[in-house]
């Protein structure tokens, strides 16, 4: 049975993608992954997705989640943005 939080209209759990942005430097993504993974136990390797920016020196690490509540979300972007190496979430 599916979740409806009080304060936003998605419905839990849900497919639920979160991108970060951060300099194209060496283990940007495993440190994205190992944020995410605090929160989301079950990632699969197929869950994330790099890409580099057209001069290089960013990248945009995608992992898609399945998403359990609204707080569960809210405490990963917390975490990111807080990073030092995280230039931002969406």
């Amino acid at each position: 049975m599916q979740e409806i939080e009080e304060d936003t209209i998605m419905e839990f759990p849900c497919q639920f993608p979160i991108k970060a942005m951060g300099k194209a430097e060496e283990g940007f993504d495993i440190l994205v992954v190992g944020i995410i993974r605090k929160h989301v136990a079950d990632l699969t390797e197929n869950a994330v997705k790099s890409r580099p920016s057209k001069e290089g020196k960013f990248v945009s690490v995608t992992v898609t989640v399945v998403a359990e509540n609204k707080q569960q979300l809210d405490n990963i972007y917390i975490e990111l943005t807080a990073h030092e190496k995280v230039l931002w979430a969406l």
